[in-house]
């Protein structure tokens, strides 16, 4: 009987604040089994990272199963013929928003995310700005109508989460219910009876 093919997730963090979920997405990924990482760290990330988390790039590196630097746009997840479930660009800066909403494959992770696009796969992008300008709103609009997912990295507070690490795993639960990986990582939502 033939071995199952993992299921093959691309991670990219960016250098927008939120560097806690992209290190969170991998380590929760990393549990799962049949599951492979493939990370893109900028350099911009690598600052973003030491600075919220006190992680070197090599240390997030660790986490993943296969590692490519951003200036290699001949990598293996830089052609649709690379067979890969999703990408997920956690936290996604408006400079990478930009990069994939008009096609600027100018970066491995603005190439990868429009390899995903093209070849009709889930691409979720954890946008972290606030306020959002109109240029800000027309990326994402036109991101969502090539079938991305804009998934800004809001906590749920019907959890009752009682530290940060909750609200965070809380989040990175709902991005793995999107990619189609079962997962227990976070309580379910049992409903309210009216009363």
């Amino acid at each position: 009987m033939p071995e199952a093919k993992p299921r093959r997730i691309v991670v990219a963090i960016t250098g927008a604040t939120g560097a806690v979920y992209g290190v969170r997405l991998l380590q929760l990924l990393g549990a799962i089994p049949g599951v492979e990482t493939h990370l893109v760290v900028s350099d911009a990330a690598a600052l973003t990272l030491q600075t919220e988390v006190g992680m070197q790039r090599r240390d997030v590196e660790a986490l993943a199963h296969v590692v490519h630097k951003n200036r290699e746009i001949g990598a293996t997840i830089a052609s649709g013929s690379f067979q890969s479930d999703g990408m997920v660009i956690a936290p996604c800066s408006m400079k990478t928003l930009a990069a994939v909403a008009l096609g600027l494959s100018d970066n491995l992770i603005a190439r990868a995310a429009d390899v995903v696009l093209k070849e009709r796969r889930r691409l979720i992008l954890m946008v972290r700005e606030t306020p959002f300008n109109l240029a800000h709103l027309r990326n994402m609009t036109s991101v969502t109508e090539m079938g991305g997912i804009i998934f800004p990295p809001l906590p749920g507070f019907y959890q009752k989460p009682a530290s940060i690490e909750e609200m965070v795993d809380h989040t990175v639960a709902r991005v793995i219910d999107l990619l189609g990986i079962d997962h227990t990582l976070a309580p379910r939502w049992a409903g309210i009876k009216a009363s």
